[in-house]
């Protein structure tokens, strides 16, 4: 039997699964948005393997369209890939007491440098924005982006957003937060902000310009032209901010997986695949001892983020999260370009977080 597989439509997210599966797994690509642009039911009903976000487990939990992986797997085999796995990106795919995907991919936002255009990496927020009048810097903020680089600010200075299920961020952060940003991208070239992640990197690699993204999610696949480093910080030594990202694999509720599949799955969070295979196949692995290994392609990129992998910030996951998340972003950018004050932005943002929570889960 050949089962459905659906992944993102980047060589990290497609490459090593296809090199691996055989006859076992068909594996289709689609855009990293698609995955925002179709409810996730609907992708259970046509694949039996799922590569997803975590955001996206309150939206399919609630759909009841993924298999619980603890019915699979005994409790020794979790808790050993839990132990193992950098980071929070084993709990990430964790919610209601059940384990829904196991963390394939690891990544989260770090900072990305042309050194020959830009010098050193700088290492805290005062040094993000003095690099700023030297040279081109851009924060991340299309799509989902400006929310996401909003909060990972938030982490820096010292909150975390959305501890509280009825409340976003204190007025006082979120506000230094745009403050913060709105400075740096002041300065930015505009080309810059249209475009997601991987636009960003093609540009600083392929072009002069742009020199310095603080904020932006880490591919391997770029170590060879950039060099990456821990996220900033706003102290030195202080907690560098970074929002978790990095892909999970999810088995649908429409997959009755076999010994093969599950044998297969097994592997693929094997050391051997996280050490060996998955990075010579452009993949990035989410085992903290494939992060520590010095022998394993490209290396220094892991080896200089690895501090804000394993501080990253999780994500909501109830389901109204997506949703929020595009509706904020929408609100930063705003704000950032002059179209509405930063109280006026944030109030908005406070309000959609508390519209996207229903009342038993702002009760919780």
């Amino acid at each position: 039997m050949t089962y459905a597989g659906l992944t993102w439509d980047h060589p990290r997210g497609h490459d090593a699964l296809a090199a691996s599966a055989g006859d076992l797994v068909h594996w289709d690509v689609q855009p990293l948005e698609g995955f925002e642009s179709h409810p996730i039911a609907e992708l259970c009903d046509r694949y039996d393997l799922v590569v997803l976000d975590h955001p996206h487990l309150g939206e399919a939990v609630g759909a009841d369209c993924l298999r619980p992986l603890d019915d699979l797997f005994t409790p020794q085999e979790l808790a050993r890939w839990a132990t193992d796995s950098i980071g929070p990106t084993m709990r990430s795919y964790a919610m209601d007491g059940r384990q829904w995907a196991l963390p394939l991919d690891a990544a989260t936002q770090v900072a990305a440098t042309r050194t020959d255009l830009a010098g050193e990496a700088p290492t805290t927020w005062d040094e993000v924005h003095d690099l700023a009048y030297r040279a081109p810097v851009a924060l991340a903020l299309a799509g989902p982006h400006a929310f996401l680089t909003f909060a990972s600010v938030a982490v820096a200075l010292g909150e975390e957003p959305a501890t509280d299920p009825d409340e976003l961020i204190s007025p006082e952060t979120g506000l230094a937060v745009l403050d913060l940003m709105a400075a740096v991208d002041a300065l930015a070239p505009p080309e810059t902000r249209t475009l997601n992640p991987i636009g960003l990197l093609e540009l600083m690699a392929r072009t002069d310009r742009l020199a310095h993204c603080p904020l932006v999610y880490g591919y391997v696949t770029y170590a060879d032209r950039l060099v990456f480093t821990d996220a900033p910080s706003v102290a030195p030594g202080g907690r560098p901010g970074s929002t978790l990202g990095g892909t999970g694999l999810a088995l649908s509720a429409r997959c009755t997986p076999s010994a093969a599949l599950l044998d297969h799955v097994r592997w693929l969070m094997s050391p051997a695949a996280q050490r060996d295979f998955l990075p010579r196949h452009s993949g990035q692995p989410s085992a903290r001892a494939a992060w520590a290994d010095p022998a394993i392609v490209a290396a220094d990129f892991y080896r200089r983020t690895t501090a804000t992998c394993e501080l990253a910030w999780v994500r909501p996951r109830h389901a109204g999260y997506i949703g929020f998340q595009t509706a904020a972003s929408a609100a930063v950018r705003a704000a950032l370009a002059g179209e509405a004050d930063h109280s006026e932005a944030l109030d908005r943002m406070r309000v959609l977080y508390r519209a996207s929570r229903t009342p038993e889960e702002r009760r919780a």
